[in-house]
This record gives C-alpha cells, sequence and structure tokens, in this order.
C-alpha cells in the first residue's frame, strides 16, 4: 500500500468520524426516533468508487468499530455493523452491475443499512413487530 494510500484512507476515517459526531448533534430524530441523515455513507461510498472495494470494506468497518467505541455502546455496535455490512454488500453489487448511478447506490445503501439495523432489532427483541418500524 502507498504512502499516499494510507494517508487517504485516515483522512476518510477522521472524516466519517466526525461526520458520525455531526450527525448526533442533528436532532431529526423528533420525527422517527433513530433517524440519522446518513452522511458516513458518503465516505464509504467515496472509497468504494476511488480507492475499490478493500478499502471500502476497511473504512467501513473500522469507522463501526471507532465511532461505537467512542460514541456508542455494544448495541450500537452490533446495529452499526449490520448495517454496514448489508449496506455496502449492495452498494458494491449494485456498483459492480454498472446501471446504476452513484446516486441510486448511495440511496439503495441507505435504505439496506436501516434494514440491516431492522434485522438485528428483530433478533435482539425476538419479535417481527418491529419490522412495522
Amino acid at each position: 500500500m502507498k504512502t499516499r494510500d494510507i494517508a487517504r484512507f485516515a483522512l476518510l476515517t477522521a472524516l466519517a468520524m466526525v461526520l458520525s459526531w455531526v450527525e448526533s448533534l442533528v436532532p431529526l430524530s423528533v420525527t422517527v426516533p433513530g433517524v440519522k441523515l446518513g452522511l458516513t455513507n458518503l465516505v464509504v461510498l467515496f472509497a468504494l468508487y476511488r480507492m475499490g472495494t478493500r478499502a471500502a470494506w476497511c473504512l467501513s468497518l473500522v469507522r463501526v468499530l471507532l465511532v461505537s467505541f467512542t460514541f456508542g455502546n455494544a448495541f450500537s455496535l452490533w446495529y452499526s455493523l449490520a448495517g454496514a455490512i448489508l449496506s455496502l454488500l449492495v452498494m458494491m453489487a449494485l456498483k459492480a452491475t454498472g446501471k446504476f448511478s452513484v446516486t441510486g447506490v448511495s440511496v439503495a445503501g441507505a435504505v439496506c443499512h436501516n434494514l440491516g439495523q431492522i434485522l438485528v432489532a428483530m433478533a435482539v427483541l425476538r419479535s417481527t413487530a418491529v419490522a412495522f418500524y
């Protein structure tokens, strides 16, 4: 790995952490509990398109771990991890088809991030009722 790639990865990780912190300051949860803007998705999307799938995976996992340990708890780690994994898998698949714009890939990633979190909530609560959320 080149020094420039390492520096870019470090900057993107820091940016993802800052954007995650900024998201926590924006009170969108007044409308629907737990809703966030998804700004960190932009950083992962950038990494996917500019640095490749391996860098996007690393960035996504490092971001989830650092943000969960810094701002969250054990539950937020599992929710974020499930959302990040499902989101990135879908974004990679849609990007590979070449049939979706960056915006389309991003929106699908956001929807799947929410879906991943709902699946974890269903497992934790042992109830499918949370799917109607």
